[in-house]
């Protein structure tokens, strides 16, 4: 519905009102109407429509020549104009009240206009490009019909001279900077007297101030720069129009991701001040307001392609990185090696940083997480990820607080696309592990959680994981991409599915076969055992028989609220044993202990498109191979994956992680665009 302005008439002298194109003028004639005044007539220029309006629902055009109206209240006539004034006071309305039956009137009430148009505009319609006149910019709709304005947090850092990300400070360096902004555009035409008059003012609520800069574009000596002229305490800006200046073109940026006390809305106003008196406060006569959403970050799951892959380089683990390397090279990955001496002998990639992405209708970028883990690799995602058009975003805990092992990003996975429960989730769900209820361990931190709800657009899941030592959801989970179905495959650690294989082989006459298999152990280390005492050791059967409810508990739920089938999961052979374990097998089950993979965790992988980077079990050697080795491949080939099998024993296993937790990949966005799908 069209802004609503009324003026008031006046019998007494000649008043002047401006117009603003697209809203209506409600003409008060009744207010300046003689009390002997029965009747009127009024008349128009030809740049004016007017309308009758009776009751709520008849809107008509009249014509304004040779005809009389009776003084009825219920009857309201309203102005608009097509196109803005050429000159001040151009248009021009004239009452004439009339007593009884006469003919001649009794007063006369003269009316001039002046149109101009004003109007605050940006990518409503989601094209790339500013939408001129758009409707409803003061909402923001989800969906593919959806509209309104989107913008970009700014936190990637253009200038590599800086030494901050690029929304943390307020000055403009280079040009590539404004390309992660959105244009917003104030539109202002007609009368250049009119806007010398009044008071042009682009503004912001207090509590928007610290969400958003603005950047004006403006030239000095014939030399172009970029003010910056709200947000960081600013929230209005007086715009200074030169005359027969049309366009006034504004950057914005956004400084906050969406978070537990912010919506991810912003809301832009663009106001005419009428001149006063001084120190007699302005009134707005017209004020066009727009909203812009900022863009969440997005995280991307195992099915979609990898670009770039990352590992540490630390004491031993030579022959890890370039088995790792080859398989990047098979995936036509970039591959990054961190130092051991930038790494300080963090090996863990994984849990330091999670990579996702962020954004609009004009543009797209990488974002890094940097977890609040805070240990030998903090540095990296920073000093070494964040660059041009590679954002970076943080949340710290407080000083007094610590990090436990559920902030690390081992403990942050997301699903592919699915749907569940009646709902469509086209970028996935967040995984992250959590405590039971009833747990003492310390959880994932409310301050990561909150920000990962926050973003809205990967529903997040809380999984129970403190069943585990270390606690990770890639301890026991992975998704691997699949031609059939619902495009993926859910691969869930399985104590009997291991179980099972195994009893098979001692039934196949294979119970001497020992596991771990096909590796030298120095002494002191824990030793092979034959399978057939493994399966009969009631310890080891009883622990397990804990690890797979637990493993249960969380498939229970996945497949609730993932939307999945038996189908769609695939259990991939695992063991567990308590922790601190590693070398006897007599410690009595207690209720609080947690688990560690019995060996390499397989679940704990990296995958590369179709090719697979699997920690090498060192399982038993039947018939020359090892049977976890063919049982994997079994599963998994003939969905087109290639099974590598990694060694990462002595260099990860042994130090509590795998393949995964000592990698990290960045992949391409999602080609849904986020704000088509309905949270």
């Amino acid at each position: 519905m069209a802004e609503l302005r009324c003026v008031q008439l006046s019998t007494e002298k000649v008043t002047s009102s401006v117009y603003i194109l697209g809203t209506e003028l409600c003409l008060d004639i009744h207010g300046a109407a003689p009390r002997t005044a029965t009747s009127f007539e009024i008349w128009a220029s030809q740049g004016l429509n007017i309308y009758k309006i009776k009751g709520q629902m008849t809107k008509s055009k009249v014509c304004c020549h040779d005809s009389k109206w009776l003084l009825d209240k219920s009857v309201k006539f309203r102005a608009t104009m097509d196109a803005p004034s050429n000159q001040v006071d151009d248009e021009k309305i004239r009452v004439l009240y009339y007593e009884g039956k006469g003919n001649v009137p009794i007063a006369k009430a003269i009316l001039h206009i002046t149109g101009i148009e004003m109007s605050l505009d940006a990518d409503t319609n989601r094209s790339g490009t500013v939408t001129k006149g758009g409707k409803q910019k003061d909402q923001w709709t989800w969906g593919p019909d959806g509209k309104g304005a989107i913008l970009l947090v700014n936190c990637d850092r253009d200038n590599p001279k800086d030494e901050k990300e690029d929304n943390k400070d307020i000055k403009l360096t280079s040009k590539e900077d404004l390309q992660d902004m959105s244009r917003m555009i104030l539109t202002t035409q007609g009368p250049n007297e009119v806007f010398a008059n009044y008071q042009l003012t682009l503004h912001i609520s207090k509590a928007d101030c610290d969400k958003v800069g603005v950047f004006y574009s403006k030239s000095k000596k014939e030399k172009k720069y970029y003010k910056h002229v709200l947000g960081s305490e600013k929230i209005s800006y007086h715009v200074k129009r030169k005359p027969c200046q049309v366009e006034s073109v504004f950057y914005v940026e956004g400084l906050k991701f969406p978070d537990i006390d912010f919506s991810g809305l912003v809301t832009f106003h663009a106001s005419l001040l009428e001149p006063v008196k001084k120190e007699v406060l302005q009134t707005s006569i017209f004020t066009d307001t727009l909203v812009f959403r900022v863009a969440p970050w997005i995280m991307t799951p195992n099915t979609l392609q990898p670009i770039t892959v990352y590992v540490c380089s630390v004491e031993g683990n030579k022959e890890f990185v370039e088995h790792i390397k080859k398989l990047a090279t098979k995936a036509g990955c970039k591959f990054i090696i961190s130092p051991e001496e930038k790494n300080r002998g963090d090996r863990w990639i994984q849990d330091e940083m999670e990579f996702g992405y962020v954004q609009a209708p004009h543009k797209t970028f990488p974002v890094v997480f940097d977890s609040p883990r805070n240990r030998e690799l903090d540095y990296f995602p920073f000093k070494k990820v964040l660059g041009p058009d590679f954002g970076y975003v943080k949340r710290e805990l407080s000083s007094n607080a610590s990090p436990s092992s559920l902030d690390s990003f081992g403990n942050l996975e997301v699903s592919p696309p699915v749907n569940a429960k009646s709902k469509e989730y086209p970028l996935g769900r967040i995984l992250i592990g959590s405590s039971f209820p009833s747990s003492k361990n310390a959880p994932m931190s409310k301050l990561v959680k909150d920000f990962l709800h926050s973003q809205v657009v990967q529903s997040p899941i809380e999984l129970y994981t403190d069943w585990l030592n270390v606690g990770h959801v890639d301890e026991f989970l992975s998704f691997v991409p699949a031609p059939d179905r619902k495009g993926f495959r859910l691969l869930l650690a399985s104590p009997s599915a291991c179980f099972k294989l195994l009893k098979e082989k001692v039934e196949e006459g294979h119970g001497e076969a020992k596991m771990p298999g096909g590796i030298e152990f120095q002494k002191g280390d824990r030793q092979p055992r034959p399978i057939s005492e493994i399966l009969a050791d009631g310890f080891i059967r009883k622990w397990n028989d804990h690890c797979q409810r637990c493993i249960n508990w969380n498939k229970g739920i996945l497949k609730e609220e993932l939307g999945l089938e038996e189908e769609d999961i695939i259990e991939i052979p695992q063991l567990f044993h308590p922790y601190l374990a590693l070398l006897e097998n007599s410690i009595t089950l207690e209720v609080n202990a947690s688990a560690e993979a019995y060996f390499p965790d397989m679940v704990n992988m990296i995958v590369l498109g179709k090719h697979l980077g699997i920690p090498k079990p060192f399982g038993p050697i039947i018939d020359g191979q090892c049977c976890l080795e063919k049982e994997v491949r079994r599963l998994l080939e003939p969905l087109g994956l290639s099974c590598n099998f990694v060694d990462d024993y002595g260099t990860y296993y042994l130090n509590l992680g795998d393949v995964h937790c000592g990698t990290n990949v960045r992949r391409k966005p999602f080609s849904f665009q986020w704000w088509n799908m309905r949270p």
